[in-house]
């Protein structure tokens, strides 16, 4: 199953040119899910050839304005295109009654259902589940209501191994093993046992996405061993009272999660206008966690 998460803005809340605001897709099998959704996100999901159709739940982190601002113009195209599939929005309470009062001046009425799950932004609990995922929050600091999120994919089957497989089975017997099953003995042939054939059981893959944030070292107990850490960077550490002030995170501290949550790969995003290169950022990180790689806007990262 595709698990792929796809990098629309990492911009913080200040406009510079040809950077955007936050907002990314993560994939898993045919299921879209969006993270946050900035100003002008809709305008990414063009250029990235993300159908908007295609997204089946949307995560919000908090209400300020650089991480939800592109949500009300989303929904308006969603309904405009003749959506009628469900859509499920998570985020902090007070945005569906943002939502409500846009809709009610706008007098639009969205020809789709809209559930929308207000979160515990103070918990790590469990938010969102379907076949794929399940999604828990988890407790950001910062200077109003802010929640991260953990994906954390379904457990899948193991593969079958080809070398291993007798020659002669059906599509039908194929299809059984396939989906986990045995086959039964019959008259023609013995049984055969799915476990016989097949490969491990794949590890679920997971994914953290860690909002606007002071620096928290207790989060790393939560997402230990994660696949891909995306941590803001919004500093440099010579700015670390400013960021502390603010209710964020230098480069480095985004590292130090990542290095004592012993996370597999880490991306620094939600960065500040004031740096016109982003190599000092990761410089910083790298000196931590050497596997720290820039959010660059367009960058496609496979689990």
């Amino acid at each position: 199953m595709i698990f792929e998460l796809k990098i629309l803005g990492s911009a913080s809340a200040t406009p510079v040119m040809a950077r955007h605001p936050t907002a990314q897709v993560l994939t898993a099998g045919a299921s879209n899910y969006l993270i946050d959704c900035g100003e002008g996100t809709q305008w990414r999901m063009l250029e990235h050839r993300v159908r908007p159709h295609h997204i089946r739940a949307i995560f919000i982190s908090h209400l300020h304005g650089d991480h939800y601002f592109g949500l009300f113009g989303l929904l308006g195209t969603m309904h405009l295109q003749g959506r009628t599939q469900p859509l499920t929005i998570i985020g902090p309470p007070g945005l569906d009654e943002v939502l409500l009062v846009q809709a009610r001046v706008s007098s639009m009425q969205l020809g789709f259902a809209m559930e929308f799950v207000a979160v515990n932004t103070e918990i790590h609990a469990v938010v969102y589940e379907d076949e794929h995922l399940s999604v828990a929050t988890l407790p950001m600091r910062h200077r109003i209501p802010c929640a991260g999120y953990l994906f954390t994919e379904k457990p899948r089957r193991a593969n079958l191994l080809k070398d291993k497989l007798p020659t002669d089975l059906s599509p039908q017997q194929l299809a059984r093993l396939a989906q986990g099953h045995d086959l039964p003995a019959d008259d023609q042939q013995p049984g055969l046992r799915h476990a016989d054939v097949a490969g491990p059981v794949p590890v679920p893959r997971r994914y953290a996405f860690f909002s606007d944030t002071l620096y928290t070292p207790a989060l790393a107990d939560l997402i230990r061993g994660v696949d891909l850490l995306y941590h803001e960077a919004t500093f440099l550490e010579e700015m670390r009272d400013r960021a502390a002030q603010t209710h964020h995170s230098t480069a480095r501290q985004a590292a130090q999660i990542a290095e004592a949550a012993g996370a597999k790969r880490l991306l620094l995003g939600h960065f500040s206008s004031r740096y016109k290169s982003f190599e000092p950022l990761l410089h910083e990180a790298q000196a931590v966690f050497s596997t720290a790689e820039l959010a660059t806007e367009g960058l496609v990262v496979s689990l």
